[in-house]
């Protein structure tokens, strides 16, 4: 049996509790909201926090409701346009993913919620933790048992990334369903920290270190997501696994387009991730499908340009030109779900 380590149990009432006692334990404390990744992870003495912080007790950080977006009142936008949707980083993934708001408006993010792992851990596991799930790797989410064979690895105890077979870098693979779709809807994030507020763009939220891929500080908490409301704004999502329940990515593919009331392409994102450290925007479609309409052959180029920018490592069990090899078809699915709409 796999026991916890032994650490002390903190449930703050606001966000300033939280962050003020993540930022005096320090290195010591970890924040913990549905636990349904973190307590698997100490299980295997991937983290041996002295201090954990619960969220689970900060009204402030749920809801989800429609609010006025940056651009609200500067006659710039659209018609339609200029609102924004907030959601509360400790909704839980379930009710993100039956909520009508998402459903209407992002069914993309919707999809995504719903496909993480099963029932039960839905109902606990957050979006905001969805945000800020760690890496994973073949040689990293394993028992210390396990581990300890190996000679360790670079992200936990060790100084060789087993992976490419060089101490440089860890490349374990960002492996969260929600982020592709918020970095396609173009979302930005609230952290709270001990300097008070900040917002970032969801794009800019992740970075290529496997050891720790995002900008969020340790002392840190993302308490909410917002994301722009656009009319003719589509979105999906995709995701390979070996199982269809359970399961983390072997590939997501997230796109989100914006189409004019003629089915014109005016914008269109496609993001993939599980292949690297960080989700990764697909270049060039612009080029491709602006201006046009999201037709066969449009699909058929896009997908093959996601093809020749993507190439897998072995980060995880399955095999990487295997996994290579289902970038295109991903691709193809999920962009013959926004020209659907255009039917």
């Amino acid at each position: 049996m796999l026991r916890l380590p032994p650490f002390r149990y903190h449930r703050p009432r606001t966000v300033r509790e939280a962050v003020a006692l993540l930022t005096r334990f320090g290195a010591d404390a970890m924040p913990i909201a549905g636990g349904t990744d973190l307590m698997p992870n100490m299980k295997h003495r991937l983290f041996t926090p002295a201090h954990v912080v619960s969220l689970k007790g900060i009204g402030a950080m749920r809801g989800i409701e429609v609010v006025e977006g940056p651009d609200a009142g500067t006659g710039s936008h659209a018609p339609g346009t200029g609102t924004a949707l907030h959601i509360g980083a400790l909704e839980t993934l379930a009710d993100v993913a039956a909520n009508p708001l998402v459903r209407h408006h992002f069914a993309g993010l919707a999809n995504a919620a719903g496909l993480v792992a099963g029932p039960q851990l839905r109902n606990m596991g957050t979006i905001g933790g969805n945000v800020c799930l760690d890496t994973r790797c073949t040689y990293y989410n394993q028992t210390q048992f396990w581990r300890s064979a190996l000679g360790y690895c670079l992200k936990k105890d060790g100084t060789i990334c087993h992976v490419t077979g060089v101490g440089k870098k860890c490349v374990a693979a960002h492996s969260a369903d929600t982020p592709p779709n918020l970095i396609a809807l173009g979302a930005s994030l609230t952290l709270a920290g001990p300097h008070g507020e900040r917002a970032m763009d969801a794009s800019d939220f992740f970075v290529t270190d496997g050891i720790w891929n995002t900008r969020r500080a340790p002392d840190e908490v993302v308490t909410g997501i917002t994301i722009p409301i656009a009319r003719g704004r589509r979105s999906a999502y995709r995701k390979l696994r070996q199982r269809n329940s359970i399961d983390f990515p072997l590939l997501s593919v997230a796109v989100a387009g914006d189409f004019g009331e003629t089915g014109t392409v005016n914008r269109l994102t496609g993001v993939v991730s599980a292949l690297g450290a960080r989700p990764r925007v697909l270049a060039g479609w612009s080029e491709l499908a602006v201006g046009g309409r999201l037709d066969g052959a449009t699909i058929d180029a896009l997908a093959e340009r996601a093809h020749a920018q993507c190439r897998p490592l072995d980060n995880l069990i399955v095999d990487a030109e295997w996994r290579r090899a289902m970038v295109p078809v991903y691709v193809r699915r999920a962009l013959e779900e926004l020209s659907v709409y255009e039917a």
